[in-house]
Order: C-alpha cells, then sequence, then structure tokens
C-alpha cells in the first residue's frame, strides 16, 4: 500500500473512531480490555492529558523578575538522594521511528520512516525533585505552575479537604480537576509534599521549564527522534523498549495504570502514583523508564504529518501550538491511553503541567561534572 493511500485509509479509521468518557450503554472498559464500542471495534478515548492547556496560553504570566527568588528553602538530603543527572552516550545510527500500524492513527504514530540521528547524549533518568531542587536553589527559579497558581491533578489523588474549593473540571476528561498550590513541590495540592519523594520525576513542569532547567544544566530537550532513538534501546518495531510483551514472564516493566481507570488503581506495579526514576529493569542503552511513570517533554512542535522519506536529524516543524510528549504516564491504562508505547505521543501547549508531566535531557556535548555511564 503506497504512502499516500495508507494516510488516506488512516483518516477514514479516524474519522470512524469515537473518543470519548465510557459511559454505561455506550462503551464497555475494564482492566484488561480496551474501550470497545457497539460494534465491539477497539477505541482509544485518552486519559485527557493532552486537553489540559492553559487557556490563555503564551500569556505573561507575571513581570520577568517575579520569574526567579532567593527565598527558597532546600529539601536536599544528599546522603539520601545522590545524584540521578547522569548520562548515556548513544552513537550515531540510523533507524525506524514510528509504525506503519498505529494504534491511534490520529496521534500521527505512522508512517515509519528511516531517520539518521548524529551522536548524543541522553540522560539515563528522568529528572527528579532532587535534581529540579539543585536547579531552583542556583537560580530562584519560580515555575510557570507557581506563577499561574494552579496545576492539574487526578480526582481520585486529590484530598476531601482540597476538593471542598474545587468548581471546575476538564469538560473532556472530569477527572482532571484544576487545583490551586499544585506544583512540582506539592504533586497533589498544598497539603501534599516531596519530601519522601525527592527521587521521584519533578512533575507540574511546563515545556518552558524543562527548556530553563535543560539550559542551566548545559544541556537541551531531546528532539522526537533522539527521545524515540533512545527509547527503543536498539530494537526494531517492538511496542516497548524490551519487546512485545506488556509483562514478560508476569514481571512489571513500567509504571503505568492497573484496575479501573479513572476509579482504581490496584498498583499491581507497585505505585499508585509516580515512582522513584530508578525503578524497573533499564533498556539495552542503559535507560529507565522511557515509557510509563511519567510523560516527557521533546523540543519538536507537533504535528500528525510526517513525510516517510529518509531524513537526518529531523527537528520537526518550525512552528506551531503544541509541543510533543512521549512515553506515557503511570495513568496511561489500555482502555483509556495506550500511548505508553515506543511511538507513541501526544501533546500540549508549552506552558501546560499536570501530575503526571515531566521530563528529561539530551546533550550535544556531555557538560562539566557530569557523568556519563558507556564513555
Amino acid at each position: 500500500m503506497s504512502w499516500q493511500k495508507l494516510t488516506l485509509y488512516m483518516m477514514v479509521l479516524s474519522a470512524l473512531a469515537i473518543h470519548g468518557a465510557c459511559a454505561d450503554g455506550e462503551q464497555t472498559c475494564d482492566a484488561e480490555s480496551p474501550c470497545e464500542g457497539a460494534d465491539g471495534e477497539e477505541q482509544d478515548v485518552g486519559c485527557g492529558c493532552s486537553a489540559l492547556n492553559r487557556q490563555k496560553s503564551g500569556e505573561t504570566v507575571e513581570s520577568e523578575k517575579e520569574k526567579y527568588r532567593s527565598d527558597h528553602v532546600s529539601q536536599i538530603d544528599e546522603a539520601t538522594y545522590p545524584r540521578t543527572n547522569q548520562m548515556v552516550l548513544l552513537k550515531g545510527d540510523t533507524f525506524t521511528m514510528g509504525t506503519d500500524e498505529p494504534k491511534i492513527p490520529l496521534d500521527g504514530e505512522y508512517p515509519t520512516r528511516e531517520i539518521t540521528l548524529d551522536s548524543f547524549y541522553f540522560d539515563v533518568y528522568e529528572t527528579t525533585n532532587a535534581e529540579f531542587e539543585h536547579f531552583v536553589n542556583a537560580t530562584g527559579y519560580v515555575t510557570e505552575a507557581e506563577r499561574f497558581g494552579d496545576s492539574f491533578v487526578l480526582e481520585a489523588r486529590i484530598s476531601e479537604e482540597v476538593k471542598k474549593d474545587i468548581t471546575q473540571a476538564v469538560a473532556a476528561a472530569p477527572w482532571w480537576l484544576p487545583v490551586k498550590g499544585a506544583d512540582w513541590r506539592h504533586p497533589e495540592g498544598p497539603d501534599t509534599d516531596i519530601k519522601a519523594r525527592m527521587d521521584h520525576p519533578a512533575v507540574h513542569t511546563s515545556w518552558n521549564d524543562a527548556v530553563e532547567y535543560c539550559q542551566w544544566a548545559g544541556k537541551r530537550l531531546p528532539t522526537e527522534a533522539e527521545w524515540e532513538f533512545a527509547a527503543r534501546g536498539g530494537l526494531k518495531n517492538r511496542l516497548f523498549p524490551w519487546g512485545n510483551k506488556l509483562t514478560p514472564k508476569g514481571e512489571h516493566r513500567m509504571n503505568i495504570w492497573q484496575g479501573t481507570f479513572p476509579t482504581e488503581n490496584t498498583a499491581e506495579d507497585g505505585y499508585a502514583g509516580t515512582a522513584p526514576v530508578t525503578s524497573f529493569p533499564p533498556n539495552k542503552y542503559g535507560l529507565y523508564n522511557t515509557v510509563g511513570n511519567v510523560w516527557e517533554w521533546v523540543s519538536d512542535w507537533w504535528t500528525v504529518n510526517h513525510e516517510p522519506t529518509p531524513q537526518t536529524n529531523p527537528t520537526g516543524p518550525a512552528s506551531g501550538n503544541d509541543k510533543v510528549k512521549k512515553g506515557g504516564s503511570y495513568m496511561c491504562h489500555l482502555s483509556y491511553c495506550y500511548r505508553y508505547r515506543c511511538e507513541a505521543r501526544s501533546q500540549n501547549t508549552v506552558d501546560s503541567s499536570a501530575a503526571n508531566l515531566g521530563f528529561r535531557c539530551a546533550a550535544d556535548k556531555l557538560p562539566d561534572n557530569i557523568e556519563c555511564n558507556n564513555c
């Protein structure tokens, strides 16, 4: 089938797909099966996190001088939480990006294309609260969630006391609530903290926040092509960084949702929310949690139109409205957000933040004082 015909075919499939919340008499979902319509056809309705955009995206939140402050009190205990800013060198190579069997055609997962990349460095771990704390201690940076005054949190993880003051929800995904005082230091709202989660990924970080951190660290955000190359770990045409089986030999390899989304997470993988960034086995490149745990920002502007021709060091469109995020999160479930796959992707505006959104960095040159695990 030609690429043009495949594109038309996928557009037709996408037009026929139903993207909405499961409801009695309309769709059925459970922990083992995807959402199905009346005809029994598999559908993905999404966890709704791509809808968590600021209503006035791009508007200046506060004056530039209020972007930094000097009254931050550090919570780092380096004896308990050693540095996790190590990188690996990924040598230049050619790989197959995307898929010709997309699970969610509307996301632009197809077609496959031959991508050649130069060598680059890639963070071994997602950026932790401890590492983000180092950045804030050094610069006084204030995240956009803090400057806006709120961020999005899953209803099931919010205390009843905090819920009393919430009067809004995301129409397309009512399980997401805007919580005043939710930010990277207070992941589920003002009555929560990160004292016992310094080795968990920093969340409620916007794309702009991630860029600021990476620049401070002498790094940058990876391109989508670099991210997917790294996540695949040298494997070809596989769903996950370790192969095609979700739980090989019955073992959980990533932090995603088990149970019935969004009301019950049985946490069979050991975690109901974020997990320490060192959890689960790494892929063959020595990288941890490239799928599951938290979504990870990349540098590319969002598009669902990809040329099937070979490309070298692609960086995505020159402009756009949303930025790409990769890897899925602890909120992903087969029935709602089957995006914890290497080729899967989603998007948000540059100032969006949520309790399942984080990042890791890349670099062309190894920054000073950063350990390389395979150099």
